[in-house]
């Protein structure tokens, strides 16, 4: 069955090292955004910070989003997803260097760094999502994107164990010198840029296939494009679900420290931060599998349930198995952004990449959800704040179910 989403003929050869080369891309802002993680620690440590102003690197980051998306949208329906994919990394590569005179400078030029890092992120997250969607058969787009996501959990599995291993570790924290222990993150994100201005330069020289769409399916294109119901839950729902998993992985260092859970010290704990991230890796590559032969929805809807009784247990228990029930909960998110995002893209045609942006913008959940997690530890204790996460994922649950019969098992058909 042809799909209006479904890209020109293409050799499936050039599919193949096309995806190849996209997955690098998931592979990097996986690692980018996960050291946030360990960054937050460490900047309320140095700068003295509650944890609603400690939250403002995660408002800073994913409020890039909201702003960036829909501009991100329009330059790469101008130049195209390849081209789209260098400016991002330029821009992210930016963003990196900035935190050398961060540094020196203070806490504000910092949360300016996070910002103009997460817009470069944006703009490839813009033009590998739906690049990947297209690229290949419409009715796998759900398990092609899990894949590719996968590569991102393996990103976001090494960044905190190379974040505590860097900035975290030895006289990083903990010796009373605010310069020395701020100037822990210059050598560490130097090379990160380092390495997005070697990775530009690759992308620029790769020849890539170009996406062009088929027409859209009869009438998608003379409908507005929030009249498409399945787009605008769609983007609730990444909103949320966004949301829910940065705010868990934002204080689960703050979590695992605390007497009454494990009592860990931050460059200990965030190792174990790896472990939340790594199960979503393990997860996606379960679900890639899975998702050929069950129908996304149910998969989506018994993921979230999963998550609300396993942070239920992490709020009101206590010790390991308190600590071991959060941090399950990265698998069970595994498969949650790919999914939501093939479903609520499905049957947009030409206006995929448009569409995209919109998904994009609503990764501002990221910057929202930790925010009020934030303002809710403050005034009513850390541990009972993780039912702000937990009630996102409620939406997320309704979601799934809402779908179940209409996107089935290895053919997504419009909502």
């Amino acid at each position: 069955m042809t799909s209006p989403s479904q890209p020109l003929a293409l050799a499936p050869a050039n599919q193949r090292s096309a995806l190849l080369i996209v997955t690098i891309l998931f592979f990097m802002w996986g690692l980018l955004t996960s050291l946030n993680d360990v960054l937050i620690p460490h900047l309320k440590a140095v700068y003295t910070l509650s944890y609603v102003q400690a939250m403002l690197v995660q408002f800073c980051f994913f409020g890039a989003y909201f702003v960036v998306s829909l501009p991100a949208g329009a330059l790469i329906r101008r130049i195209g997803y390849q081209r789209g994919a260098v400016t991002g990394l330029l821009m992210a590569a930016g963003g990196c260097a900035l935190f050398y005179p961060a540094a020196q400078t203070g806490y504000g030029l910092f949360l300016f760094a996070f910002f103009v890092l997460a817009a470069g992120i944006t703009v490839l997250q813009v033009a590998a999502n739906p690049y990947v969607t297209v690229l290949g058969d419409a009715a796998t787009a759900s398990s092609r994107l899990t894949l590719t996501q996968a590569f991102n959990s393996l990103g976001t599995t090494v960044g905190p164990a190379l974040g505590g291993l860097l900035i975290l570790s030895g006289a990083a924290l903990g010796d009373g010198d605010r310069a020395s222990e701020a100037a822990a993150v210059q050598g560490p994100y130097l090379m990160l840029a380092a390495a997005l201005l070697v990775l530009a330069l690759l992308f620029a020289a790769a020849r890539l296939p170009a996406i062009v769409h088929a027409d859209a399916a009869a009438g998608a294109a003379d409908k507005p494009l929030l009249s498409h119901g399945h787009l605008v839950l769609g983007a609730l729902g990444i909103f949320l679900y966004v949301g829910g998993e940065v705010s868990i992985g934002s204080f689960l260092v703050n979590y695992m420290g605390d007497a009454r859970i494990a009592g860990l010290a931050p460059a200990d704990a965030a190792h174990y931060v790896s472990y939340y991230w790594g199960g979503a890796m393990v997860g996606r590559f379960v679900g890639f599998a899975v998702m050929r032969r069950v129908s996304p929805g149910l998969i989506l809807a018994f993921n979230a349930l999963c998550v609300m009784v396993l942070v239920s247990a992490a709020v009101f228990g206590s010790g390991p198995a308190a600590m071991w029930a959060l941090l399950a909960v990265g698998l069970f998110n595994s498969i949650m952004f790919p999914t939501i995002f093939s479903m609520a893209l499905h049957g947009l045609g030409a206006r995929t990449g448009q569409a995209s942006g919109v998904l994009c913008m609503a990764i501002v959940g990221g910057a929202i959800v930790p925010f009020v997690q934030g303002f809710m530890a403050d005034h009513a204790g850390l541990q009972i704040s993780f039912l702000v996460p937990a009630a996102c994922y409620a939406f997320i649950f309704f979601f799934g179910l809402k779908y179940a019969g209409l996107f089935q098992a290895g053919e997504l058909e419009g909502a």
